[in-house]
């Protein structure tokens, strides 16, 4: 059972606390024993770890920061999901002007 507080911040139980450890170790280790053993094409295995990145954000956000759709946690939500965006943005964006000048400075 998570216990509340008063200020609506919810604190999960030792159980999700393990579950989401013993997940954070599968979603560890098998994109690692890919790597070690060559298992799969190199682009599989790329976009295998990024999946798998991907989920284990999720259940860190889930299991141990304990982010789901109430109206308390409502807030965090959207401010990640700011942050998210924004962060995208930054990204791709100087990911985007840096080909641009590698390609302009490199065609002349």
């Amino acid at each position: 059972m998570s216990t509340e507080h008063a200020a609506g911040a919810s604190h999960g139980s030792q159980r999700s606390y393990i579950v989401g450890f013993l997940l954070a170790i599968v979603l560890t280790v098998i994109p690692f024993a890919l790597v070690m053993t060559q298992a799969m094409p190199r682009s599989a295995i790329i976009i295998t770890i990024v999946a798998f990145a991907v989920v284990q954000i999720v259940v860190h956000l889930v299991f141990f920061l304990h982010m789901n759709g109430s109206s308390e946690q409502r807030w965090n939500l959207v401010a990640f999901a700011y942050t998210v965006v924004i962060l995208a943005i930054l990204v791709g964006a100087s990911v985007w002007i840096m080909y641009h000048l590698n390609y302009n400075m490199m065609s002349h």
